[in-house]
Protein backbone atom coordinates (compact mmCIF):
# COMPACT_ATOMS: atom_id res chain seq x y z
CA UNK A 1 0.00 0.00 0.00
CA UNK A 2 2.87 2.50 -0.12
CA UNK A 3 1.67 3.75 3.26
CA UNK A 4 4.80 5.78 3.97
CA UNK A 5 5.00 7.52 0.82
CA UNK A 6 2.45 10.14 0.13
CA UNK A 7 3.80 10.60 -3.58
CA UNK A 8 3.53 6.71 -4.49
CA UNK A 9 -0.07 6.87 -2.72
CA UNK A 10 -1.10 10.02 -4.85
CA UNK A 11 0.18 8.13 -8.02
CA UNK A 12 -1.57 4.99 -7.12
CA UNK A 13 -5.06 6.54 -6.25
CA UNK A 14 -4.01 8.21 -9.96
CA UNK A 15 -3.99 4.87 -11.17
CA UNK A 16 -1.04 4.98 -12.48
CA UNK A 17 0.99 2.21 -13.72
CA UNK A 18 3.36 0.86 -10.73
CA UNK A 19 6.49 -1.33 -11.25
CA UNK A 20 7.75 -3.69 -8.86
CA UNK A 21 10.44 -5.45 -10.97
CA UNK A 22 12.50 -4.82 -13.60
CA UNK A 23 15.52 -6.43 -15.30
CA UNK A 24 18.46 -4.53 -17.27
CA UNK A 25 21.28 -6.47 -19.39
CA UNK A 26 24.45 -4.47 -20.16
CA UNK A 27 26.27 -4.36 -23.26
CA UNK A 28 28.82 -5.95 -21.66
CA UNK A 29 26.77 -8.74 -21.32
CA UNK A 30 25.89 -7.76 -17.21
CA UNK A 31 22.58 -8.85 -16.09
CA UNK A 32 20.44 -7.09 -12.91
CA UNK A 33 17.27 -7.64 -11.64
CA UNK A 34 15.35 -5.21 -9.41
CA UNK A 35 12.10 -5.82 -7.46
CA UNK A 36 9.97 -4.51 -4.58
CA UNK A 37 7.81 -7.52 -3.71
CA UNK A 38 10.45 -8.93 -0.56
CA UNK A 39 9.00 -6.55 1.79
CA UNK A 40 6.14 -8.05 3.28
CA UNK A 41 7.29 -11.84 4.39
CA UNK A 42 4.20 -13.47 3.70
CA UNK A 43 4.49 -13.13 -0.18
CA UNK A 44 7.64 -16.06 -0.17
CA UNK A 45 4.56 -18.43 1.17
CA UNK A 46 3.28 -18.04 -2.81
CA UNK A 47 5.11 -20.54 -5.41
CA UNK A 48 4.76 -18.33 -7.74
CA UNK A 49 6.08 -15.22 -6.17
CA UNK A 50 9.54 -17.63 -4.77
CA UNK A 51 9.55 -18.68 -8.82
CA UNK A 52 9.99 -15.31 -10.18
CA UNK A 53 12.81 -14.49 -7.82
CA UNK A 54 14.41 -17.54 -8.78
CA UNK A 55 14.19 -17.39 -12.01
CA UNK A 56 15.66 -13.44 -11.96
CA UNK A 57 18.68 -15.11 -10.02
CA UNK A 58 19.12 -17.62 -11.89
CA UNK A 59 18.82 -15.44 -15.64
CA UNK A 60 21.03 -12.83 -13.58
CA UNK A 61 23.50 -15.67 -13.12
CA UNK A 62 23.43 -16.41 -16.57
CA UNK A 63 22.36 -20.09 -15.96
CA UNK A 64 19.66 -21.46 -18.22
CA UNK A 65 16.09 -20.98 -16.78
CA UNK A 66 13.24 -23.72 -17.60
CA UNK A 67 10.20 -22.51 -19.62
CA UNK A 68 8.10 -24.19 -16.78
CA UNK A 69 10.52 -21.69 -14.21
CA UNK A 70 12.62 -22.95 -11.71
CA UNK A 71 11.42 -25.64 -9.48
CA UNK A 72 10.51 -24.38 -5.92
CA UNK A 73 8.49 -26.14 -2.96
CA UNK A 74 6.10 -25.22 -1.49
CA UNK A 75 6.60 -23.24 1.81
CA UNK A 76 4.20 -24.53 4.84
CA UNK A 77 2.88 -22.18 7.22
CA UNK A 78 4.80 -23.44 9.87
CA UNK A 79 7.97 -22.56 8.03
CA UNK A 80 7.17 -18.96 7.15
CA UNK A 81 6.34 -18.52 10.74
CA UNK A 82 9.55 -19.88 11.85
CA UNK A 83 11.18 -16.53 10.14
CA UNK A 84 8.66 -14.20 10.94
CA UNK A 85 10.36 -11.17 12.53
CA UNK A 86 6.60 -9.20 13.13
CA UNK A 87 4.20 -10.28 15.18
CA UNK A 88 2.20 -13.29 13.44
CA UNK A 89 -1.23 -11.72 11.30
Amino acid sequence: KHSGNPHVRAAVARKEPQHVAWATEREDGGRGFGFTGGHFHWNWGDDNFRRLVLNAIAWTAHADVPAEGVATASVSREELEQNQDFPKP
